[in-house]
């Protein structure tokens, strides 16, 4: 019988074992990297996927909301319809496009140009809220400390010219880099077209940046203006005046300075329409009113507060994706941390989806306006109590 034995030498023998095992090390740490890459972007679309569909279905529930309901239609309400559509196309128009790039092993697989175009419709929907939540809370202080002017100027076609506006400046700031050769291009560690942010003497990114920053701040400024003018104007007490003796509403006595009828027209009046009032205010024609009573007040606040918690959620959940914006701008060749950017980027995705939320926990109205709505889809009439409305 013959034993077959190797030709080659015994150290060369003894040398390949070493080699084996350190290919098969080699081997399983690319498993491992291929099994986490494939993990990360299954958790990625996911997620992306989930804050796609709340965004839509939320933006475009409350869309129809507004746009059905009568009682909606007014100035604060035309502004919210505006920020669900706009998140409406950004969800519609940017989520499928980074969907596409993570199912691609983070690659843009399409052209230069359709890069370009998503990068500058991303830019453009972020500046709009930004723009358009200043322009709100300036509107919101109005309603507070100017609401004889308010109510005569904020109609329809202001809250038109208004928005317009917004669209302009909105487009005004994201339309320049397209014409920068290399701006607008697909950033693979956020998986999205976008304005490249590069250190402060390589392009405009520090002046792109602090527009953004001091809309911001600027929204933040109004609303603290407007908190300290209704702050200020809780501790005022209505004077303590001698009760007057009245008969068919002739006042007479010690305390008939006319009071009683100044208050019944600002609205603090209980009862009937005195005879010598009547047609000087009434409450079938809102339209008429300049005065802020308490009701309208309390629902300007609630108003007011809906829209500042929509502003400090945009806030909070653009801040990390700024500050890492800020730490390329200033530090030059810093790198970001591959998890920390990611979150950063799926928290800005994530305001898209934010606003209907908060607008349905933090107002009543639309609260019950949802239900009505829900109550006659069903085919049941719930009758609801008369209030006021702006």
């Amino acid at each position: 019988m013959r034993v077959l034995t190797d030709p080659r030498p015994a150290h060369w023998i003894t040398a390949d074992v070493p080699f084996m095992a350190n290919t098969s090390e080699y081997g399983e740490s690319s498993a491992s990297l291929q099994n986490y890459a494939s993990t990360a972007s299954a958790v990625k679309l996911a997620s992306l996927g989930l804050i796609m569909g709340m965004s839509l279905l939320g933006n475009a529930s409350l869309s129809l909301l507004l746009l059905k309901d009568r009682s909606l239609h007014k100035a604060p309400y035309y502004f919210l319809l505006d920020l669900c559509l706009a998140d409406v196309l950004r969800s519609a128009v940017c989520f499928p496009f980074v969907m596409a790039s993570i199912s691609a092993g983070s690659a843009w697989p399409y052209g230069t140009l359709s890069c370009k175009i998503v990068a500058f419709m991303s830019v453009l929907f972020c500046f709009h809220v930004a723009f358009l939540l200043f322009c709100v809370s300036v509107t919101r202080y109005m309603a507070i400390a100017h609401h004889r002017f308010y109510s005569k100027r904020m109609n329809l076609c202001t809250c038109v010219a208004v928005i317009c506006m917004v669209w302009t400046l909105s487009v005004a700031m994201a339309f320049p880099p397209v014409f920068d050769v290399g701006t607008y291009k697909f950033i693979r560690e956020e998986e999205q077209c976008t304005f490249e942010h590069r250190y402060l003497k390589s392009n405009d990114t520090l002046g792109f940046m602090l527009m953004l920053l001091v809309i911001v701040g600027t929204t933040h400024v109004v609303y603290i203006k407007m908190l300290c003018f209704v702050y200020d104007h809780r501790k005022m007490k209505p004077a303590q005046l001698v009760p007057a003796i009245s008969q068919n509403w002739t006042f007479h006595g010690p305390g008939a300075t006319g009071q009683a009828a100044a208050n019944w027209i600002a609205g603090f009046g209980r009862g009937p329409t005195p005879p010598t009032l009547v047609g000087i205010r009434q409450a079938s024609h809102p339209g008429n009113r300049r005065l802020l009573v308490l009701d309208e007040f309390k629902t300007e606040k609630r108003i007011g507060k809906m829209y500042y918690l929509i502003t400090l959620s945009f806030l909070i959940l653009w801040a990390p994706y700024i500050s890492a914006c800020y730490l390329r701008i200033f530090a030059r060749g810093a790198p970001v941390p591959e998890l920390h950017l990611s979150a950063a980027v799926w928290m800005s995705f994530a305001q898209a989806g934010a606003n209907p939320i908060i607008s349905f926990m933090f107002n009543k109205e639309l609260r019950m306006r949802l239900r009505a709505c829900f109550s006659c889809c069903l085919g049941t009439q719930t009758p609801m109590e008369p209030y006021c409305v702006i």
